[in-house]
Protein backbone atom coordinates (compact mmCIF):
# COMPACT_ATOMS: atom_id res chain seq x y z
CA UNK A 1 0.00 0.00 0.00
CA UNK A 2 1.26 3.44 -0.74
CA UNK A 3 2.25 5.77 1.80
CA UNK A 4 0.22 8.92 2.08
CA UNK A 5 1.81 12.02 1.12
CA UNK A 6 3.55 14.07 3.62
CA UNK A 7 2.77 17.45 2.09
CA UNK A 8 -0.80 17.99 0.36
CA UNK A 9 -1.32 21.86 -1.53
CA UNK A 10 -4.50 22.74 -2.50
CA UNK A 11 -5.90 25.71 -4.51
CA UNK A 12 -3.10 28.17 -3.12
CA UNK A 13 -3.10 31.14 -4.21
CA UNK A 14 -1.40 34.33 -3.34
CA UNK A 15 -1.87 38.08 -4.36
CA UNK A 16 0.16 40.98 -3.46
CA UNK A 17 -0.53 44.89 -3.50
CA UNK A 18 1.90 46.66 -6.22
CA UNK A 19 0.25 50.52 -7.16
CA UNK A 20 -3.34 50.36 -7.67
CA UNK A 21 -3.83 47.07 -9.03
CA UNK A 22 -2.84 43.29 -6.60
CA UNK A 23 -0.71 41.12 -8.49
CA UNK A 24 -1.21 37.67 -8.51
CA UNK A 25 2.21 35.66 -7.35
CA UNK A 26 0.81 32.38 -6.83
CA UNK A 27 -3.01 30.97 -8.65
CA UNK A 28 -4.68 27.94 -8.16
CA UNK A 29 -1.19 25.76 -7.68
CA UNK A 30 -2.10 22.51 -6.41
CA UNK A 31 0.93 19.44 -5.73
CA UNK A 32 1.75 16.86 -3.12
CA UNK A 33 4.99 15.16 -1.42
CA UNK A 34 5.34 11.86 -0.86
CA UNK A 35 7.38 10.68 1.95
CA UNK A 36 11.79 10.70 0.68
CA UNK A 37 10.69 12.23 -2.40
CA UNK A 38 12.12 15.35 -4.32
CA UNK A 39 9.81 17.33 -6.08
CA UNK A 40 11.12 20.06 -8.47
CA UNK A 41 9.34 23.57 -8.66
CA UNK A 42 10.59 25.20 -12.00
CA UNK A 43 10.50 28.64 -13.71
CA UNK A 44 11.44 31.67 -14.71
CA UNK A 45 12.31 34.14 -12.30
CA UNK A 46 8.94 35.50 -10.92
CA UNK A 47 6.87 32.49 -11.68
CA UNK A 48 5.80 32.00 -8.48
CA UNK A 49 8.48 29.16 -6.75
CA UNK A 50 9.92 31.29 -3.95
CA UNK A 51 6.75 32.38 -3.35
CA UNK A 52 5.42 29.23 -2.60
CA UNK A 53 8.35 28.15 -0.65
CA UNK A 54 7.94 31.40 1.75
CA UNK A 55 3.97 30.50 2.24
CA UNK A 56 4.51 26.73 2.87
CA UNK A 57 6.96 27.90 5.74
CA UNK A 58 3.91 30.03 6.67
CA UNK A 59 6.74 32.97 6.54
CA UNK A 60 3.72 35.01 4.70
CA UNK A 61 0.01 33.68 4.72
CA UNK A 62 -2.31 32.08 2.22
CA UNK A 63 -5.22 34.49 0.29
CA UNK A 64 -6.62 30.82 -0.15
CA UNK A 65 -6.27 27.11 -0.37
CA UNK A 66 -4.61 24.68 2.04
CA UNK A 67 -1.93 22.98 3.13
CA UNK A 68 -1.40 19.57 5.21
CA UNK A 69 1.63 18.37 6.19
CA UNK A 70 2.43 15.26 8.55
CA UNK A 71 -1.62 14.54 8.24
CA UNK A 72 -1.84 18.08 9.61
CA UNK A 73 -4.04 21.54 8.42
CA UNK A 74 -0.45 23.63 8.16
CA UNK A 75 -2.52 26.26 8.21
CA UNK A 76 -4.51 26.24 11.26
CA UNK A 77 -1.61 25.55 13.48
CA UNK A 78 -0.32 28.22 16.01
CA UNK A 79 1.92 28.72 18.69
CA UNK A 80 3.64 25.72 20.40
CA UNK A 81 1.87 23.61 17.79
CA UNK A 82 2.76 25.56 14.93
CA UNK A 83 6.72 25.25 16.09
CA UNK A 84 6.87 21.42 16.81
CA UNK A 85 5.17 20.55 13.56
CA UNK A 86 7.84 23.62 12.03
CA UNK A 87 11.12 21.71 12.97
CA UNK A 88 10.03 18.88 10.69
CA UNK A 89 9.67 21.68 8.19
CA UNK A 90 13.07 22.84 7.05
CA UNK A 91 14.49 25.61 4.67
CA UNK A 92 17.52 25.79 2.69
CA UNK A 93 18.13 29.59 1.00
CA UNK A 94 20.62 30.47 -2.23
CA UNK A 95 22.60 32.48 -0.08
CA UNK A 96 23.11 30.67 3.70
CA UNK A 97 24.96 34.65 4.36
CA UNK A 98 21.29 35.66 4.25
CA UNK A 99 19.93 33.39 6.76
CA UNK A 100 22.61 33.33 9.21
CA UNK A 101 24.20 36.11 11.21
CA UNK A 102 27.59 36.28 9.23
CA UNK A 103 29.48 37.21 12.55
CA UNK A 104 28.36 33.89 14.11
CA UNK A 105 30.76 30.77 14.44
CA UNK A 106 29.89 27.76 12.27
CA UNK A 107 29.12 26.13 15.62
CA UNK A 108 26.63 28.56 16.47
CA UNK A 109 24.53 28.61 13.27
CA UNK A 110 24.35 24.60 13.88
CA UNK A 111 23.66 24.52 16.93
CA UNK A 112 20.55 27.33 17.34
CA UNK A 113 17.89 24.70 16.10
CA UNK A 114 19.19 22.06 18.61
CA UNK A 115 18.56 25.25 21.71
CA UNK A 116 15.23 26.80 20.02
CA UNK A 117 13.69 23.42 19.48
CA UNK A 118 15.24 21.83 22.44
CA UNK A 119 16.62 18.54 19.77
CA UNK A 120 18.89 17.36 22.61
CA UNK A 121 20.08 18.39 26.12
CA UNK A 122 22.34 21.34 26.46
CA UNK A 123 25.26 19.42 27.95
CA UNK A 124 25.30 17.44 23.98
CA UNK A 125 24.87 20.14 21.88
CA UNK A 126 28.69 20.22 21.20
CA UNK A 127 28.77 16.43 20.49
CA UNK A 128 25.53 16.53 17.69
CA UNK A 129 27.64 19.94 16.08
CA UNK A 130 30.21 17.37 15.31
CA UNK A 131 28.44 14.68 14.32
CA UNK A 132 26.56 16.87 11.64
CA UNK A 133 29.32 18.48 10.74
CA UNK A 134 31.00 15.21 10.22
CA UNK A 135 27.62 14.49 8.11
CA UNK A 136 28.07 17.03 5.48
CA UNK A 137 31.43 16.41 4.78
CA UNK A 138 32.91 19.08 6.95
CA UNK A 139 35.91 18.95 8.78
CA UNK A 140 35.16 19.67 12.87
CA UNK A 141 37.32 21.84 13.22
CA UNK A 142 35.65 24.38 11.02
CA UNK A 143 33.07 24.91 14.30
CA UNK A 144 35.00 28.24 15.44
CA UNK A 145 34.88 29.84 12.16
CA UNK A 146 32.79 32.62 11.40
CA UNK A 147 30.13 32.24 8.65
CA UNK A 148 31.84 35.18 6.39
CA UNK A 149 35.16 32.87 6.74
CA UNK A 150 34.39 29.94 4.99
CA UNK A 151 33.90 29.46 1.44
CA UNK A 152 30.55 28.74 -0.66
CA UNK A 153 30.55 25.60 -0.57
CA UNK A 154 31.07 25.19 2.79
CA UNK A 155 28.74 27.81 4.08
CA UNK A 156 26.17 25.66 2.45
CA UNK A 157 26.84 22.73 3.50
CA UNK A 158 26.74 24.70 7.23
CA UNK A 159 23.30 25.33 5.98
CA UNK A 160 22.55 21.63 5.05
CA UNK A 161 23.72 20.57 8.67
CA UNK A 162 21.82 23.50 10.22
CA UNK A 163 18.49 22.13 8.48
CA UNK A 164 19.40 18.34 9.31
CA UNK A 165 19.66 19.38 13.10
CA UNK A 166 16.06 19.21 13.79
CA UNK A 167 15.38 15.88 12.04
CA UNK A 168 13.37 16.99 9.56
CA UNK A 169 11.05 15.12 7.39
CA UNK A 170 10.89 18.04 4.67
CA UNK A 171 13.39 20.20 3.27
CA UNK A 172 12.92 23.08 1.23
CA UNK A 173 16.09 24.11 -1.13
CA UNK A 174 15.28 27.38 -2.72
CA UNK A 175 17.70 27.82 -5.36
CA UNK A 176 20.12 26.26 -2.94
CA UNK A 177 22.85 25.31 -5.70
CA UNK A 178 22.56 28.13 -8.22
CA UNK A 179 25.07 30.80 -6.43
CA UNK A 180 27.79 27.56 -6.59
CA UNK A 181 30.16 27.11 -9.08
CA UNK A 182 30.21 23.95 -11.96
CA UNK A 183 32.19 21.33 -9.27
CA UNK A 184 30.89 22.43 -5.94
CA UNK A 185 27.31 21.87 -7.09
CA UNK A 186 28.05 18.79 -8.38
CA UNK A 187 29.38 17.68 -4.62
CA UNK A 188 26.43 19.43 -3.10
CA UNK A 189 24.03 17.54 -5.38
CA UNK A 190 25.72 14.21 -4.30
CA UNK A 191 25.95 14.95 -1.03
CA UNK A 192 21.44 15.76 -0.75
CA UNK A 193 20.81 12.55 -2.72
CA UNK A 194 22.38 10.54 0.05
CA UNK A 195 21.27 12.30 2.63
CA UNK A 196 18.09 11.41 0.60
CA UNK A 197 18.56 7.81 0.94
CA UNK A 198 19.69 7.53 4.18
CA UNK A 199 17.23 9.90 5.82
CA UNK A 200 14.40 9.45 4.22
CA UNK A 201 14.32 13.10 3.73
CA UNK A 202 11.45 14.46 1.39
CA UNK A 203 12.75 17.65 -0.61
CA UNK A 204 10.83 20.45 -2.54
CA UNK A 205 13.84 21.33 -4.54
CA UNK A 206 13.02 24.92 -6.50
CA UNK A 207 15.17 25.83 -9.28
CA UNK A 208 15.31 27.56 -13.39
CA UNK A 209 17.76 25.29 -14.19
CA UNK A 210 16.54 22.33 -15.63
CA UNK A 211 19.55 20.48 -16.10
CA UNK A 212 20.09 20.43 -12.26
CA UNK A 213 15.90 18.97 -11.19
CA UNK A 214 17.03 16.48 -14.19
CA UNK A 215 19.86 15.34 -11.90
CA UNK A 216 17.76 15.36 -8.36
CA UNK A 217 14.05 15.28 -8.63
CA UNK A 218 11.17 12.71 -9.07
CA UNK A 219 9.06 14.95 -10.53
CA UNK A 220 8.64 18.28 -11.98
CA UNK A 221 6.39 21.12 -11.80
CA UNK A 222 7.08 23.82 -14.33
CA UNK A 223 5.28 27.24 -13.42
CA UNK A 224 4.86 30.03 -15.32
CA UNK A 225 3.45 32.99 -13.99
CA UNK A 226 2.13 32.13 -11.14
CA UNK A 227 -0.22 28.72 -12.41
CA UNK A 228 1.18 25.24 -13.26
CA UNK A 229 2.11 25.03 -17.05
CA UNK A 230 2.98 20.91 -17.12
CA UNK A 231 4.03 18.62 -14.43
CA UNK A 232 4.97 15.11 -14.52
CA UNK A 233 7.88 12.71 -14.53
CA UNK A 234 11.37 15.09 -13.99
CA UNK A 235 13.01 13.23 -17.20
CA UNK A 236 9.61 13.02 -19.09
CA UNK A 237 8.74 16.66 -18.97
CA UNK A 238 12.52 17.81 -19.55
CA UNK A 239 13.21 15.49 -22.61
CA UNK A 240 9.89 16.36 -24.02
CA UNK A 241 8.14 19.50 -22.16
CA UNK A 242 4.82 20.19 -24.03
CA UNK A 243 4.64 23.64 -23.08
CA UNK A 244 6.03 26.83 -24.37
CA UNK A 245 7.30 27.76 -21.20
CA UNK A 246 9.12 24.30 -20.41
CA UNK A 247 10.59 24.25 -24.15
CA UNK A 248 12.22 27.81 -23.19
CA UNK A 249 13.65 26.31 -20.25
CA UNK A 250 15.04 23.41 -21.67
CA UNK A 251 16.38 25.91 -24.67
CA UNK A 252 18.21 27.74 -22.36
CA UNK A 253 20.09 24.83 -21.09
CA UNK A 254 22.40 23.91 -23.88
CA UNK A 255 23.63 20.46 -22.90
CA UNK A 256 19.75 19.57 -22.75
CA UNK A 257 19.12 20.72 -26.19
CA UNK A 258 20.96 17.56 -26.97
CA UNK A 259 20.12 14.33 -24.69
Amino acid sequence: MKDKPLLTVSRLSKRFARGSAPVTAVDDVSFHIDPSETLALAGPSGSGKSTIARLLLRLIEADAGSIRFGGEDFLALKGQALRRRRKKLQLVFQDPLAAFNPRATVARAIEDPLRIHAVVPRRDRADRVTTLLERVGLDPGLRGRAIHEVSGGQRQRVAIARALATKPSLIVLDEALSALDVSVRRRILDLLLDLQHEEKIAYLFISHDLAVVRAIAHRVLILDHGRIAEQGNARAVIDAPRSDIGRALVGAVPKLRHT
